[in-house]
């Protein structure tokens, strides 16, 4: 061809020329080519199916289930106080004691979610304010004093450790004090267990 022109027309072997264009390539559908695709209704096990697959944890943008790690310290902080606070009175050996307040009550808690699997933890260290009266030699004298709670982590209740110190110890001989410190101790460990250990079913459950 002249010019290096384009041809614009192809044999057809019997000399005819065909106009060429897109539509060219297009081949007529033929007895041997692969059926279309036909529609289909869902049936109700179909949709059943879909529906009971598991749904990722986490956040909605975080479908996939990948590392994400929420703050959960408001809700922590908030709930064991009232925890706390709810353990009541308990008598003791010569009296009877109770927790007023919670005055201090400091660390994280957390909840993460990783390859779409929930997991939880904390890291706490308490205070608990304490009131109540003794009745010492028929004389009642009022208690006061605090439990200091060192820092414990998720799973390590079982090892809980309790300091006690009275706010008013010149009103008792060595021996009482020691005796109301070691009462308290023992009346209060396993109450305040039980309510810190109802905070972590708590927290796995959220």
């Amino acid at each position: 061809m002249e010019n290096g022109g384009i041809e614009n027309a192809h044999g057809d072997g019997n000399g005819n020329g065909q106009a060429a264009s897109y539509t060219y390539w297009v081949r007529e559908t033929t007895a041997d080519a692969a059926p279309l695709p036909v529609p289909k209704k869902l049936t109700a096990q179909d949709i059943l199916s879909t529906q009971s697959q598991p749904t990722s944890l986490g956040s909605v943008w975080n479908k996939a289930g990948t590392w994400e790690e929420k703050n959960l310290n408001n809700w922590a902080t908030q709930r064991l106080k009232e925890l706390l606070k709810s353990v009541g009175s308990l008598d003791l050996s010569c009296g009877k004691a109770e927790i007023s307040d919670v005055t201090k009550c400091v660390g994280d808690a957390f909840l993460v979610t990783v390859r779409n699997k929930k997991r939880v933890g904390y890291t706490y260290e308490l205070t608990l304010k304490i009131k109540g009266e003794w009745h010492l030699r028929e004389e009642k004298k009022t208690v006061k004093g605090h439990i200091d709670i060192p820092e414990f982590s998720f799973g390590e209740l079982d090892d809980l450790q309790m300091a006690v110190q009275l706010s008013e110890e010149k009103d008792f001989v060595q021996q009482d004090k020691q005796q109301i410190i070691q009462d308290l101790k023992k009346r209060f460990l396993q109450p305040v267990r039980e309510k810190l250990l109802q905070f972590e079913q708590e927290l796995k459950d959220r």
